[in-house]
């Protein structure tokens, strides 16, 4: 891999990992393109990802400096039994709401009965496939949860402006989480961690507009939220790069320049997301995924067809 991969790719995972278009999916598709998805780029993948953790800590580090502190509070107050669930501020809120969304991520580890396989397998066999007929649905149903989380967001502003006249279009819904909407979150984001090619983001955000919450505080949840999730994949994939009989491949000088790119692309791809969500915009990203995800399905049809891949001539299977 040279530094131009490295910035090609960092590029694509800055731009995905926060945009509601799928970091997996387009890695996918990058790498299916220039044929280098069977170099042994896993702990490659794993880097670009730790550059976009540093960029959402770094966007909202105020906000997390928050929850840190709110947390030791709240734990004070769980040990002398001051802890009220009905008085939680929103910081607290948030952090309960966190733990109770990251607990369906344990349903990966559940063992596929008949296989020796848990259920967190299953991603790697869809990322591995060199037909990209999985990504290709995958975009079409984050094109989907898009559409019909922005219908939900129209009709709770249109609810909240007979109701609460004055207020801006993102006042609109509930600041807070619930326990439905924290375990909703939680299971679209393991159904995101097994299809590449379903936005983590922008599949999470639509669940959160689906459940009445405020779109901003939904997307800023979203993001929160993807700090452990990032963080957890990132030290599970990186020790089984570093097991696997590929090793680390990709140069120490190409591994920081890709974490880089990803990092600075990631950061301004948060201040375009949200600034997408406000402005009421995301007919671009629905349209986008629907486009690629349309486009995909037609070439891995015709890859099906010839058994080998469109774009390097190289022989591909749906399963290798």
């Amino acid at each position: 891999m040279t530094i131009l991969d490295a910035i090609i790719q960092g590029i694509v995972q800055g731009l995905t990992e926060f945009l509601p278009v799928s970091s997996s999916g387009h890695l996918a598709i990058t790498q299916h393109i220039t044929g280098v998805a069977d170099e042994g780029n896993l702990f490659f993948n794993v880097m670009l990802h730790v550059g976009t953790l540093v960029a959402v800590v770094a966007f909202y580090h105020k906000l997390v400096w928050n929850l840190i502190k709110e947390f030791f509070k709240m734990l004070g107050d769980i040990f002398t039994g001051k802890f009220k669930w009905r008085e939680m501020n929103y910081e607290r809120n948030m952090i309960v709401m966190l733990f109770i969304a990251l607990l369906p991520l344990f349903i990966m580890f559940i063992p596929i009965p008949g296989t020796d396989m848990k259920v967190k397998d299953l991603a790697d066999i869809f990322a591995g496939s060199q037909i990209l007929l999985v990504t290709a649905v995958s975009l079409l149903l984050t094109s989907l949860l898009l559409t019909v989380g922005a219908h939900f967001n129209r009709k709770n502003s249109a609810v909240s402006f007979k109701h609460m006249k004055g207020r801006t279009a993102d006042s609109k819904g509930r600041e807070t989480y619930t326990v439905l909407d924290a375990v909703c979150v939680g299971l679209m984001q393991v159904a995101a961690a097994l299809l590449p090619g379903l936005s983590r983001s922008g599949s999470t955000l639509a669940v959160g507009e689906m459940r009445g919450v405020n779109k901003q505080k939904a997307l800023d949840f979203t993001f929160i939220l993807g700090i452990p999730s990032i963080l957890a994949a990132a030290v599970l994939e990186g020790a089984d790069a570093i097991k696997s009989p590929e090793g680390i491949t990709a140069e120490p000088l190409v591994i920081v320049v890709g974490v880089l790119v990803s990092a600075v692309v990631g950061y301004f791809s948060i201040l375009l997301f949200k600034w997408f969500l406000k402005t009421d915009k995301m007919i671009v990203f629905i349209i986008y995924t629907a486009l690629v995800g349309a486009a995909l399905l037609v070439v891995s049809v015709m890859e099906i067809m010839n058994g080998t891949n469109l774009f390097t001539g190289q022989t591909a299977a749906l399963f290798a």
